[in-house]
Order: C-alpha cells, then sequence, then structure tokens
C-alpha cells in the first residue's frame, strides 16, 4: 500500500511538475523521463535540440529505475492527471534493460527506440605516471601492478570491469592485487592515494577526471559489451511527431557531437572512440 501511495504521489508530482513549470513565450514542452544516471547527456541533447528548434522546451523527469517504472504505469493508467492525455513524451532510463521491459508491457511504442550513446570501458592511470600498461591484456603479466575496481556486488561498473578482466585473462590471475572500491570515486582514490596503480573506468567518467588522470587503454567489442543507452517514445505521447522528431535527432552528426563532447561514444562500430576523440578527451 505504502509503494502504491508513493507511486500515485510521483504520478502527481510528475503532472504538476509539468504545468507549474515556468515557458518563455509559448515553447511547447517536450517532456523525457529518464534516470538520473543520463542526465548530462540527455541535457546535452535538449539543448541541441532547442537550438534547432526555437519553439520547443526540452524537460527532464528524472527518478530511480522502479520508481521511474511506476510513475510511467501510474500516468498511463489513470487519465485524471491531465484530462485524459499523455504528459510524457520519451523515455529514456539508464542502460537499456528496463527500456526492455518497459516495451515488453506496451509502455513504450514499437519500434522507436533509438541508440544515442555508449559507455566503453577505460584503464586509467594518473597523470603523473610516466610508464603505464599500455593495454588491458598487459595486467596480467606484470604482478606488480595493483588494479582498482568498482564493486562488482554493488555496482554496474564494476559488474562490467568484471567481465572485461575475464575476458582478457587477468581477474583470476590478478585476484590478489585487485583493490576493490565502492564505486567510479572510489577507484580514482585509491589511484590518487597510491593504494593501486591503474583503474577502471567508464571513458565519461574518465572525461570527467582527465586533470587528474589519463586514459592508456579502451575496451572493444572483443572485450566486453559496453553500456549502452536507447530513447524510445511513451505509448501515450501527448506529440508524437514532436518525440519522433527528437528521436531522429539523436542520430544526427549534431546530437553525436554533443554526447562525445562528454566523454560517451555514440553506439555504432562497436563504440570504440577514435584516436581524435581519445586525444580530445584528454585536452
Amino acid at each position: 500500500m505504502i509503494d502504491q501511495s508513493r507511486t500515485i504521489l510521483s504520478a502527481v508530482v510528475l503532472c504538476w511538475w509539468l504545468v507549474a513549470w515556468p515557458v518563455s513565450g509559448a515553447a511547447e514542452p517536450l517532456v523525457i523521463a529518464a534516470s538520473p544516471a543520463v542526465r548530462a547527456p540527455l541535457e546535452a541533447l535538449g539543448r541541441a535540440f532547442e537550438a534547432t528548434h526555437p519553439g520547443v522546451s526540452v524537460r527532464l523527469y528524472l527518478d530511480s529505475g522502479l520508481e521511474l517504472r511506476r510513475t510511467i504505469a501510474a500516468v498511463e493508467n489513470d487519465g485524471r492527471y491531465l484530462g485524459g492525455r499523455g504528459v510524457i513524451h520519451l523515455v529514456a532510463p539508464g542502460g537499456d534493460e528496463l527500456i526492455t521491459r518497459l516495451e515488453a508491457k506496451n509502455y513504450i511504442r514499437p519500434n522507436t527506440r533509438r541508440a544515442y550513446a555508449a559507455e566503453p570501458l577505460v584503464l586509467v592511470v594518473p597523470a603523473s605516471l610516466v610508464e603505464a600498461p599500455a593495454s588491458f591484456e598487459q595486467l596480467a603479466n606484470d604482478p606488480n601492478v595493483k588494479i582498482a575496481v568498482a564493486d562488482p556486488a554493488l555496482t554496474s561498473l564494476g559488474q562490467k570491469s568484471r567481465e572485461l578482466l575475464v575476458a582478457v585473462g587477468v581477474w583470476d590471475r590478478a585476484k590478489g592485487r585487485l583493490e576493490v572500491a565502492a564505486d567510479a570515486r572510489g577507484v580514482i582514490d585509491h589511484m590518487m592515494r597510491g593504494q593501486s596503480d591503474v583503474g577502471i573506468l567508464a571513458w565519461p567518467e574518465a572525461v570527467r577526471e582527465q586533470e587528474r588522470i589519463r586514459v592508456v587503454a579502451w575496451s572493444g567489442p572483443e572485450h566486453t559489451a559496453s553500456t549502452i543507452h536507447s530513447i524510445a517514445m511513451e505509448w501515450e505521447c501527448p506529440n508524437r511527431a514532436l518525440a519522433q522528431d527528437f528521436l531522429d535527432f539523436t542520430q544526427t552528426p549534431a546530437a553525436q557531437a554533443a554526447i562525445r563532447a562528454l566523454g560517451y561514444a555514440f553506439p555504432t562500430n562497436g563504440v570504440r572512440p577514435s584516436t581524435v576523440e581519445m586525444s580530445r578527451g584528454q585536452r
């Protein structure tokens, strides 16, 4: 009963927020229900979209994965919130597992999913370190290199890091020199304090910390699947033409430039950043 009340409250808050949000002029809102994990790339895409669509205001409604699904279901199943019409145009949870579930439950429209960003894993070292491994495979050959990884039991970054190290034959051979951190920030702290020599991060996290660390290698499809982020049209979308415009926009060069500036790769060609992208990310 408590969960149901919380869900209804979230739906009411969403609709109140939509009505109360001040919009300059006669701009039409485009609402994206999303996970906080993908706030940065979606905000960048929103700004780029607004620049080419001056009559539109892109808004993000952020919530955790489970609560996001419940809110979408509540808004769809109870039309009283805004006179029976939909309020959410697009859905963009972090990672693709939830969007697949929503698709199976008919909460998003079929054939509307678009992958807009990917997060390859990268091997990082402190910026001051002169000599460093040039590949993930080299980690198996030097018994003195300590490796910082996020906790595989608690984080998706840790799970992906374990998958990668298993794929390159390092996980079992390096168990005695693995430094397990709580999360990505902990991985960086381990390196900065000298507890580890190298660390594994997602590429966007490495770009955000480029003043302190540098990337020496990145994962490819032969190592492990990158985390892919997709967006799709919500079933009760109030303006399908506008939502489709945004979906199409996510595949354009302008959109790709916006998300690559944040350290995300575009999910094509194995999502491996090019040498140019790597160098830009380290500036």
